[in-house]
C-alpha cells in the first residue's frame, strides 16, 4: 500500500560532484553537491544560492566538474559542513557548517591544471569536466533559495583504465562506479559507505548500516 509523505529532500540517488571554482582573490574553491543533470555536453547544476560556488560561477563563468568514485568518500564528507563563504549564512550555521579557506587541504586532494578554465581540476578524480556557464537563474519555488545553473561542458578528461578497449570516445560503465548521495546518505556499488556529515547536519535519522563486506 502506497501512502502519503512529505519528505525531507528528494535525493533518491544522484551522482557526488566537486565542483571547483576560482575564488575573487585567484585561490581555487571546492565544494560536493549532488543536484546534477547532463544532456549532451551542458549540464543543469542545482546551488545554493547564498554559497560560496555560486557567487564564482557568477562572476568568473567557469568551474571544472570532478565526478567523485567511492575510493573518495571520506574526502567528500570531510568537505560536506565546509563553506568558502567567510561569512556562514544562517541557515548553513544552524547545520554545523564552519568557513575554510583551503578545501583542497581539508579534504586531503590535489589540485591539478586545467586547460580551457581557471579553476583547478580534481587529480584524484577519475572523470573531470571543464565547464563555463551559460546562464543562472531562480529554481523552485518562490524564495527556495535554490538557483540552477546551465554549464557548458568545453573538455572532458578522463582516466584512460576507464575507456572500453580500442576506443578513445566511449566509458566501461563496468567500470566507473559513480559515488552516489542517496537521501543524505552515500552510496557505491549499490552499499551505504561511510557515516554522512550532511545528514547529521540536517538532522536525519541515523542510519543502520549495511557496510560492503572486504
Amino acid at each position: 500500500m502506497h501512502r502519503v509523505i512529505e519528505p525531507r529532500v528528494l535525493y533518491f540517488g544522484t551522482p557526488v560532484v566537486l565542483i571547483s571554482t576560482c575564488n575573487e582573490d585567484g585561490s581555487a574553491n571546492l565544494a560536493p553537491m549532488s543536484s546534477a543533470f547532463w544532456v549532451g555536453h551542458s549540464g543543469m547544476l542545482g546551488l545554493d544560492e547564498t554559497s560560496q560556488t555560486t557567487h564564482n560561477l557568477r562572476r568568473s563563468r567557469q568551474c571544472v566538474l570532478n565526478l567523485a568514485d567511492p575510493a573518495l568518500v571520506s574526502s567528500v564528507d570531510r568537505l560536506a559542513l565546509l563553506t568558502g563563504s567567510r561569512t556562514v549564512p544562517s541557515h548553513k550555521r544552524a547545520k554545523g557548517y564552519r568557513h575554510e579557506a583551503d578545501k583542497f587541504a581539508a579534504a586531503g586532494l590535489t589540485p591539478a591544471p586545467s586547460d580551457k578554465v581557471d579553476p583547478p581540476r580534481v587529480a584524484e578524480c577519475l572523470i573531470q569536466l571543464e565547464a563555463t556557464v551559460n546562464r543562472i537563474h531562480a529554481f523552485g519555488e518562490p524564495d527556495s533559495g535554490v538557483v540552477a545553473v546551465d554549464v557548458q561542458v568545453v573538455r572532458v578528461h578522463v582516466e584512460e583504465n576507464l575507456l572500453m578497449p580500442g576506443t578513445d570516445r566511449y566509458i566501461d560503465p563496468d567500470k566507473w562506479d559513480p559515488l552516489v548521495m542517496k537521501f543524505l546518505e552515500f552510496y557505491g556499488g549499490g552499499h551505504n559507505l561511510h557515516p554522512s556529515r550532511l545528514a547529521k547536519g540536517w538532522g536525519a535519522p541515523v542510519l543502520t548500516r549495511t557496510l560492503p563486506q572486504p
